[in-house]
């Protein structure tokens, strides 16, 4: 493992210091934090994370090592990592390398011997920011230069960037259902849900047109999680409202929950340092339950909007800690939306019945 000395520049200032893990080099991206204590490869590999700094709350990350059938995508999609120990040697058998020699291979900066209390409850308190870290040189001045010319993720429209950049099918062909998957960077184990549940899928690019999608002839419309601010994705805005239009099942998962959020004139907004672990406590408003849920957004949907608006939309669900939107269901059509993850890898399997909703939803409309 290299013994480099690294150093993490937050754009406000704030200077953090550390050894290298991973890649040599230098990365930048908008500072994020997730509190889950398991499935860290999982995280590192969901393409909603592209484009970001990943800090991990929880002390040791590569203890078990990675395994190849556990990522979401293919490959790693943080932009780097920020973490208090780099576990090199690891002790799973079924493991197939170590984390160090899978950054390698992916191209990933991180930092590692780094205070993550401190730098969460940073976070925390002066809200998500941009940040750089290098392994390459610890002159300040010349970082912050760098710095500088980083975008804010307000307005970054990134989903394209991660999608398939072609269509693909999976499952088997004769299977009861027909799921028309719009990835915006969807996660395998959101697909696995759909496999598991006698649906054939065909996941389509970000920017394919509803006619494109409509003519493979689905019985249900899933529109993925994904990276970035909702609010530039005209494209698939407007794939949602000629699904509505045309009153065919369609369920949202995170950021396809704000696609149809803004499908029906709600505005999103960027939270103050979102949601990312896999603990959160979600209400299903319907059924009067309480589920732990698997969350990563740094977005979320305007709950005074959605309060003018209960004669169009009805909320599902609710955050337990600060009572947002976790959840919808547009009256008189058959599409919902939840912010958060169902399929939950890593998390509580607590919220999979959705996917058996969308399905019966299919089976109600076939």
């Amino acid at each position: 493992m290299q013994e480099n000395p690294a150093i993490l520049l937050l754009e406000d200032g704030t200077v953090f210091h550390g050894k290298a893990a991973g890649k040599v080099g230098t990365t930048t991206g908008e500072i994020c934090f997730n509190t889950g204590m398991t499935g860290y490869q999982e995280v590192f590999t969901d393409p909603s994370y592209f484009g970001q700094l990943l800090v991990t709350t929880n002390a040791h990350i590569g203890n078990y090592g990675t395994k190849d059938s556990e990522e979401e995508s293919e490959g790693i999609k943080i932009a780097g990592l920020i973490c208090k120990n780099f576990t090199n040697q690891y002790s799973r058998p079924q493991a197939d390398d170590s984390i160090q020699s899978y950054f390698e291979e992916e191209n990933v900066v991180g930092i590692s011997n780094v205070d993550t209390r401190a730098l969460v409850r940073h976070i925390r308190s002066k809200g998500a920011m941009n940040g750089i870290i290098s392994s390459e040189t610890t002159n300040v001045s010349s970082l912050q230069k760098k710095l500088k010319k980083v975008p804010s993720m307000a307005g970054l429209e990134l989903a394209s960037k991660v999608s398939t950049k072609e269509a693909y099918e999976l499952g088997n062909k004769n299977a009861s259902y027909r799921v028309a998957v719009l990835d915006l960077g969807t996660k395998r184990n959101i697909l696995n849900n759909f496999l598991s549940r006698d649906c054939f899928i065909k996941v389509f690019p970000a920017k394919t047109s509803y006619k494109e999608l409509k003519a493979w002839k689905p019985d249900g419309y899933f529109l993925s999680n994904g990276p970035g601010d909702p609010e530039p994705m005209t494209y698939a805005v407007e794939t949602a409202k000629q699904i509505l239009a045309d009153n065919q099942p369609l369920f949202g998962i995170c950021l396809g929950h704000q696609i149809l959020a803004l499908a029906m004139d709600i505005p999103t907004y960027k939270m103050h340092h979102g949601h990312r672990g896999i603990n959160h406590p979600v209400k299903n408003i319907i059924s009067g339950r309480c589920e732990i849920t698997s969350q990563n957004h740094g977005f979320g949907v305007s709950p005074d909007a959605i309060n003018a608006n209960l004669d169009k939309i009805e909320i599902t669900h609710i955050n337990l800690n600060d009572d947002t939107i976790e959840g919808i269901r547009v009256k008189g059509k058959p599409a919902f939306s939840v912010q958060y993850h169902p399929e939950a890898s890593p998390g509580p399997h607590d919220a999979r019945y959705l996917f058996d909703e969308f399905v019966q939803l299919m089976k109600e409309n076939k």
